[in-house]
């Protein structure tokens, strides 16, 4: 069982020639993580296979931004995201996910395949204060369920709001 890690207020970073790769089953467990991978999050490639992909999940990150990645790949669609994650060692890093589903030769399902690249410093000015707002009122509610709910709902508007759809908005930033 993974013990709790304190976040820290130190940035990793990558080289922007690098991506970062995983694949996981259909329950978000890593079946494959590469070099980059295991070097930016701060584990060895052993710790990583078998684990949730949640292993490293940044507490700055809404639920939100979450439900609307699964609900997307597990539709059958690609998805594009901005995440903030967290090392090992509570050290946070930023990528640019694309996350797509993975099809056997019969067009069933049977896992996620994610590259990530370095975000631009842009687009994470302009994501952060997005993300607080959203972790904000998720934070406003103690039931789980009530927090996802209420987080979702702001996270469709803030997309409604800028009158584009949410790949798009997401590629414009």
């Amino acid at each position: 069982m993974r013990t709790a890690v304190t976040p820290t207020t130190v940035e990793r970073f990558f080289d922007p020639g690098e991506l970062i790769v995983s694949k996981t089953d259909l329950k978000g467990r890593i079946t494959y993580a590469n070099r980059v991978f295991c070097q930016i999050a701060g584990y060895r490639e052993a710790e990583l296979l078998g684990q949730p992909h949640s292993i490293i999940r940044h507490p700055d990150m809404p639920r939100a931004v979450f439900k609307l990645l699964w609900d997307t790949v597990l539709a059958g669609h690609e998805i594009f995201a901005y995440v903030k994650n967290m090392a090992k060692n509570g050290d946070f890093y930023w990528v640019f996910a694309h996350v797509t589903p993975s099809f056997d030769a019969a067009g069933n399902m049977v896992a996620f395949h994610s590259n990530r690249r370095v975000p631009s410093r842009q687009a994470i000015a302009a994501i952060e204060p997005i993300y607080a707002e959203v972790l904000a009122v998720e934070a406003q509610h103690r039931n789980g369920k009530d927090q996802l709910d209420a987080g979702f709902k702001r996270l469709l508007a803030f997309v409604e709001s800028t009158n584009k759809p949410y790949d798009e908005l997401v590629l414009s930033l």
